[in-house]
């Protein structure tokens, strides 16, 4: 084993610990989430999906996150099944 071995795992950014923070609250209405997504992150909202796509996969934010990231996948295999 190597030292790199033996390291612990890199943690999230800080904007990817937003998109899950972000992602495990409610919104009142259509079109808040995009416009707290863009004013609160200043991140376009595609690029938001994005990240949030690519951290349902990421071991680090299940660990971070794994209601939000457990939730996430549920959403998506079920997606996935009715396609």
């Amino acid at each position: 084993m190597t030292d790199a071995d033996e390291r612990p795992p890199a943690a999230l950014s800080a904007d990817e610990a937003a998109v899950l923070a972000y992602e495990g609250r409610t919104w009142p209405g259509p079109g808040a989430k995009e416009r707290a997504i863009r004013e609160g992150l200043g991140m376009p909202p595609v690029r938001y999906y994005q990240l949030l796509n690519a951290l349902m996969d990421d071991p680090r934010a299940l660990r971070h996150a794994p209601g939000t990231v457990n939730r996430l996948r549920r959403i998506r295999e079920a997606q996935r099944a009715r396609r």
